[in-house]
């Protein structure tokens, strides 16, 4: 038995029509999973970005920008910074403002940062000017904004700012803009400008080693909740001469809607998964068939030289194996391929005030893809043994003579 399913002319259509199935299957399913990595691996990188992995703040039931402030040599840092899978931590505070130019104003968010600060992120965010240098002894004026910000404002890299705050008595910063970044989280962007701490102490009154919190960097995204409850038994109770204490704060607490979005793109990857392996197990179903129907003759033989009935049926397993491994193989290029191609030119675009992103984003890991082949086999093989009885319900005395 040859492994194309035989000469006979009806078999041979319908296995390139299965082998198609196969195919195409298997590379909606890589397409699928690769964009839905993408798309959670990006949005969660901009926004741990803004936000960090864990935060430690104040524990005062205040849910706006004007946070109590805490003291930033904590005895429980050391501690939190010898967690394994704890990569950095850093100093942070932040306060609300108002950006007066000109001709425009526009309220924001003043994230105030020190020398520890890691600018990784905003790195790979920069599109015009530099970061700015932080030191331990003198305070600078520069800033990094965001170009929806500077776009709104008429803003450019060298440009100087007035910043007015709403406090007792009323109080006025002038900044200078050193960089503009880009990450296309819209409401992020329009919302955070990165500033010297040293400005926001001196706004608020608060001495030297005063902060709003600490800002937590992992090493691995799917840890975060485990590692959380972790800095929680660490700091959760350390409790200040107030009555207050320490609050941390996942950046899946943080920002729920965000991540409970992103969920949502899990579940639709496991029911397009579920259906395009349903397709692929159907269509081997149907092939299998026709290949026993066109075969019948073959099978009666082997029956009469005294060929058991799982014998016969182990036979056209392994033929539909043959077949199913030939659809894997062009899913495989197929999908990759169109992969590749987005990852590398960004054919398809998106609404970015959508979707946060410009482009369909791609994240191709190989575990995921060996898991989708060996998966789409085995339950592709597992859907043809009950069709594959047929066979033992074959009589060779009829069938030898069937025509």
């Amino acid at each position: 038995m040859s492994k194309d399913g035989g000469n006979g002319t009806l078999s041979r259509p319908f296995i390139r029509i299965t082998t198609i199935a196969v195919a195409l299957s298997l590379a909606i399913m890589i397409i699928a999973i690769a964009v839905v990595t993408g798309f959670k691996k990006e949005i969660s990188e901009k926004t741990i970005g803004f936000g960090s992995h864990i935060q430690i703040t104040n524990y005062d039931g205040n849910r706006s920008y004007e946070t109590r402030p805490i003291n930033q040599n904590q005895d429980c840092i050391p501690k939190i910074k010898a967690i394994k899978g704890i990569r950095h931590v850093q100093v942070f505070a932040v306060k609300p403002g108002i950006i007066k130019t000109d001709t425009d104003i526009q309220g924001v968010i003043l994230k105030g940062i020190g020398p520890d600060f890691d600018w990784s992120f905003f790195k790979k965010s920069l599109v015009e000017g530099s970061i700015f240098e932080l030191s331990d002894t003198s305070t600078t004026n520069n800033t990094l904004i965001s170009k929806s910000l500077a776009r709104l404002l008429k803003l450019k890299v060298g440009d100087k700012f007035d910043m007015y705050f709403v406090q007792e008595p009323p109080r006025v910063r002038r900044f200078t803009i050193s960089g503009i970044y880009d990450t296309k989280m819209g409401e992020f962007d329009k919302t955070f400008i990165l500033v010297d701490i040293r400005h926001i102490r001196k706004l608020n009154d608060w001495k030297d080693d005063q902060i709003s919190g600490f800002e937590i960097l992992v090493d691995d995204f799917d840890r975060i909740e485990d590692l959380a409850l972790k800095v929680d038994d660490i700091s959760g109770f350390v409790f200040f001469d107030d009555g207050s204490k320490l609050k941390v704060q996942s950046i899946i607490e943080k920002y729920p809607t965000i991540f409970d979005w992103l969920g949502l793109q899990d579940l639709n990857a496991v029911i397009l998964i579920v259906i395009m392996i349903l397709v692929a197990g159907i269509n081997m179903i149907s092939g299998l068939l026709i290949i026993i129907l066109e075969r019948i003759k073959m099978i009666g033989i082997l029956k009469a030289m005294g060929a058991a009935n799982p014998l016969v049926q182990r036979i056209f397993l392994i033929q539909s194996g043959f077949i199913v491994l030939r659809g894997l193989f062009f899913g495989n290029l197929i999908g990759l391929a169109i992969c590749i191609v987005q990852k590398e030119f960004g054919i398809i675009k998106l609404d970015e005030a959508s979707y946060y992103l410009s482009t369909v984003p791609i994240y191709l890991n190989a575990f995921h893809i060996l898991l989708l082949n060996i998966g789409t086999f085995l339950v592709t093989i597992a859907m043809l043994v009950v069709p594959s009885m047929v066979i033992s319900r074959i009589s060779p005395e009829k069938t030898i003579r069937f025509d």
